[in-house]
């Protein structure tokens, strides 16, 4: 066991960079896969930080914006909190460098998004907030004396001593033993779970380690059902699938079939700019009836300058968006559901906190509005690492010196194949008793071969939690539809479970009869 006194961050994104910063001068270990900015799905946000920048908006309409969209499950509180501290935290951006676009007059330019009343994303360089924001993050990280990277190693599991979370395992992201390391405070901010799934937008290790690594450990795990699939991932073939950017059909891009007709126009008032999980039902549907469903960016301005990003994915597809339309499909994006906490970033576990996608704040509920993943973070890594300063003694800030560990081989990628597909069979844009059914079978089996293999028991314990409680919510709500429960409860309410539970669900179900 090797031991720190500084606070360990879990995660290399948005919020894991922010948290980190505010902490600053109180020493801090952060944990990174890859080199600092890179794998991490802040860099690839293509729309922005969704912000009230501007009368005739508010806090209030954004707040209302987001109850609206979350489908029943949204804690006011909570959206009430976030959209007012939204303006702060842009500001705090700019002062730390993100170049966030501004009109002639020195104005913002705001970017409308689907379910929004008013243009409130604030974006940098079209579609590049992202990676601009994190651009600015790293170096301001990369400047701090106070904070440690320790890059190319991965967080596979938490201790504890007494009830308490008292540190972590890593291993070396290129495979290794795990080390224990104590530490007096561990922040989980290490993303969602949209690589679960066969067809995402997520960067490759975003799998649900993170929430899994939590539930294995006992925390409760909130809303794990509420998955969003983007309508628009670029149908390429590549794995994981490009972004095209919601701010295209705020810009006019409009969704078409393969004979030119607009779908969209007959299924919801707002036609492309409906809340996304209609949106990417409609797509898939297209997609299941062989109807080749596109979108096209024809009527889209300067697009290649404007929307950079998209422009270089076409481009490695071979698809010029000024003359064609662009193949899409819906793909798992973005995970409502995570490790359960409060207003103040606090997990069930003592000695835990999360922020980011990997926690469920009540923020999103059951289907997130666009652009407000970036601004969760942001206001949820300050109040955590604000609770963690306030509730945790500042202890050595001696540098961390691991050991050396064993060489052992990475997780099977053939399991995590199986994974993949059997969480897109069972638990994708449509689900059922049945297809849920067969994933948690599926999904047991893999776990059963996993043995050893932390980092995929991590995986298969977030996919355990997301169709065990897809399965006891049944109802269609918001991104969670199933085909066998078409109706709206009357009655809204958050899950909450815990991976014991799941894992007895799971063992309930798999002695019943396969439904028919």
């Amino acid at each position: 066991m090797t031991e720190t006194g500084r606070v360990v961050i879990v995660g290399a994104g948005l919020g894991a960079l922010y948290a980190a910063l505010v902490l600053v001068p109180r020493p801090v270990l952060m944990i990174s896969p890859d080199p600092l900015g890179q794998g991490a799905s802040s860099a690839w946000a293509q729309g922005g930080v969704a912000a009230a920048m501007a009368a005739p908006d508010s806090a209030g309409c954004h707040a209302a914006d987001t109850i609206r969209a979350g489908a029943g499950t949204v804690d006011p509180a909570i959206a009430a909190l976030v959209t007012e501290e939204a303006r702060a935290h842009i500001l705090e951006l700019m002062r730390l460098g993100a170049p966030f676009d501004r009109d002639a007059s020195g104005g913002f330019v705001l970017s409308r998004e689907a379910a929004h009343s008013f243009a409130r994303v604030v974006r940098v360089k079209g579609d590049q907030a992202g990676a601009e924001i994190m651009r600015a993050l790293v170096a301001a990280v990369r400047a701090a004396p106070s904070v440690q990277v320790l890059e190319g190693w991965v967080a596979t599991g938490l201790c504890r001593d007494a009830g308490r979370v008292s540190g972590l395992r890593l291993a070396r992201a290129a495979g290794s033993a795990e080390i224990a390391l104590a530490a007096p405070a561990v922040l989980i901010a290490g993303g969602g779970s949209g690589g679960l799934f066969a067809v995402t937008t997520n960067p490759p290790r975003i799998r649900g380690e993170a929430v899994g690594m939590a539930a294995r450990a006992g925390a409760v795990i909130a809303d794990a059902e509420f998955v969003q699939f983007h309508p628009t991932a670029i149908a390429s073939g590549a794995d994981p699938a490009p972004l095209a950017t919601e701010a295209l059909r705020g810009e006019g891009a409009r969704l078409i079939d393969a004979a030119g007709r607009r779908f969209m126009r007959d299924l919801h008032s707002d036609a492309e700019l409906a809340p996304r999980d209609i949106v990417a039902r409609a797509v898939y549907a297209e997609t299941q009836a062989g109807r080749a469903p596109a979108l096209d960016c024809r009527m889209v301005p300067d697009l290649t300058t404007r929307f950079p990003a998209v422009a270089a994915a076409c481009a490695r597809a071979g698809i010029d968006p000024a003359r064609q339309p662009i193949p899409v499909a819906a793909a798992a994006h973005y995970h409502m559901g995570g490790i359960a906490t409060d207003r103040e970033g606090r997990a069930s576990l003592p000695g835990l906190w999360a922020c980011g996608e990997a926690a469920s704040t009540g923020l999103h509920g059951a289907n997130r509005l666009a652009s407000n993943g970036l601004l969760e973070a942001l206001v949820f890594a300050r109040r955590a690492a604000l609770s963690i300063a306030a509730e945790t003694a500042a202890g050595d800030a001696a540098p961390v010196n691991l050991p050396r560990p064993t060489a052992v081989p990475l997780p099977d990628p053939a399991l995590i194949v199986r994974l993949r597909r059997a969480m897109t069979a069972g638990a994708g844009v449509l689900r059922d008793a049945s297809g849920l059914s067969r994933a948690l079978r599926e999904i047991a089996d893999v776990e059963a071969e996993a043995a050893g293999q932390p980092q995929l028991l991590n995986m298969t314990a977030t996919a355990t939690l997301i169709c065990a409680a897809a399965l006891a919510r049944r109802e269609s709500r918001g991104a969670h539809a199933r085909t066998d429960h078409p109706a709206t409860s009357p009655e809204a309410a958050r899950s909450r479970m815990t991976l014991t539970e799941a894992a007895l669900l799971r063992a309930a179900d798999a002695h019943q009869p396969e439904p028919t």
